[in-house]
């Protein structure tokens, strides 16, 4: 990692600090008083596991009305303005009522999820703005967490990375030259919708620690107002353990805060990739005692209390990832993977500065989607079956997640 010379280190510090003076009259607003230690997440009476127990029976009933029992985010897909703002307000009443908090999640960026399992989203930037204001409007001036649209950041159409790559996500129907740029004025105007309401926090796709590296993610963060949100989520939808995600989170944390207030780049950032080796944690101290030293190089200070905090997905991460005993030409590790286990339960008492919460932001007992692993399909290789549509209830994964908890889980 080469550092720049003496008179670049002077010009971007001087541009820092503009930077930092622009951004001190719009800092993150409600996390500390939203999510704090003693707070009580929502569990949703009307919430689409306890819906799926209608309609089953016996032990997979039983099933889902244990999950069901459990704090989980309410997921708002689509819709127009009006029906956003509708739905919304119906989840943030009844948690007010219940004095809990309620976690929603936002989901609904053109292109989302680049076409894949979970297409959909609205079909224009002025379609989606509008939808985030109605969505803002319903929760008011009521207790919200927003999960700002998962895979937001990770997958960008058209979008060229911190390295100069040109990623994969390259959907005919967008505009090359402007698809990117749109996603990132999108999340901005999300990003300032809600934290314009005085006791929402809101949180930006970090992705995870199997994904993109930290300098890559840290970079699209600042780009995306992460300054101007609570933080970021990790893990979303995904089965990364939770001690690797408390070290990324707090690398992007750190990335982040030298970028804004000195001279130091994102791409100068150490990651899991480097000086640490991904595949073997006991490494990932070098890449702690990079940013000491990076700090030190700066005189930066570590700051929790004003550095962007993050959120972690635990709902499927109990026993860690998965690793395919069968060789498949793609494997889809992230698609309804076997024998995996629910996480640490959802709570805000994380013990940890920078963690504001550990949260069921994917609906534990929901299917991926339809995974081919690569072949022709029509059925799961790996399953044996033909896997629900991405959302719908799968009733064996329930199982495996409850059967495999850790900890363990009991009614």
């Amino acid at each position: 990692m080469q550092l720049p010379s003496l008179a670049r280190r002077t010009a971007l510090a001087a541009a820092a600090a503009l930077a930092l003076s622009m951004l001190a009259a719009t800092p993150a607003q409600a996390a500390n008083d939203v999510l704090s230690p003693d707070a009580e997440l929502w569990t949703n009476p009307s919430s689409t596991t306890l819906e799926a127990a209608t309609a089953l029976s016996g032990d997979a009933r039983a099933d889902a009305l244990l999950l069901g029992s459990f704090p989980s985010a309410t997921w708002i897909n689509g819709g127009t303005p009006n029906e956003a703002k509708r739905d919304v307000k119906r989840a943030v009443s009844g948690a007010h009522a219940a004095d809990e908090v309620p976690v929603l999640v936002a989901y609904n960026l053109p292109f989302r999820d680049c076409a894949q399992y979970s297409a959909g989203g609205a079909t224009s930037a002025a379609e989606y703005t509008a939808w985030i204001d109605g969505f803002a409007k319903g929760i008011g001036n009521k207790d919200a967490v927003v999960i700002l649209e998962p895979d937001g950041l990770g997958i960008i159409p058209w979008y060229t990375t911190i390295n100069g790559q040109l990623e994969w996500c390259q959907p005919a129907e967008a505009d090359a030259a402007t698809a990117a740029s749109e996603r990132f004025a999108m999340l901005n105007h999300a990003v300032d919708a809600f934290a314009a309401l005085p006791n929402t926090a809101v949180y930006l796709d970090g992705t995870h620690s199997a994904w993109l590296g930290v300098g890559d993610i840290s970079d699209r963060l600042i780009k995306a107002g992460v300054e101007r949100a609570d933080g970021f989520f990790l893990n979303v939808s995904n089965y990364e353990t939770t001690e690797r995600q408390q070290k990324f989170g707090t690398w992007i944390s750190d990335c982040i805060n030298l970028s804004v207030a000195s001279w130091w780049q994102p791409e100068w950032c150490a990651s899991q990739y480097y000086p640490a080796n991904p595949a073997d944690f006991s490494t990932w101290g070098l890449t702690d005692a990079a940013y000491d030293q990076a700090y030190a190089d700066t005189g930066v200070t570590r700051d929790p209390a004003t550095q962007a905090h993050f959120v972690v997905d635990t709902s499927r991460n109990g026993v860690g990832p998965w690793t395919p005993t069968t060789v498949y030409p793609d494997p889809q590790v992230w698609c309804n993977p076997p024998d995996r286990g629910l996480g640490l339960r959802p709570t805000t008492d994380t013990g940890d500065e920078l963690i504001d919460a550990y949260l069921w932001v994917k609906v534990p007992g929901e299917s991926d989607g339809e995974c081919l692993r690569g072949t022709d399909g029509p059925e799961d290789p790996e399953r044996g079956m033909v896997d629900p549509a991405a959302g719908q209830w799968f009733v064996e994964m329930a199982d495996e997640l409850i059967d495999n908890a850790v900890p363990a889980v009991t009614p």
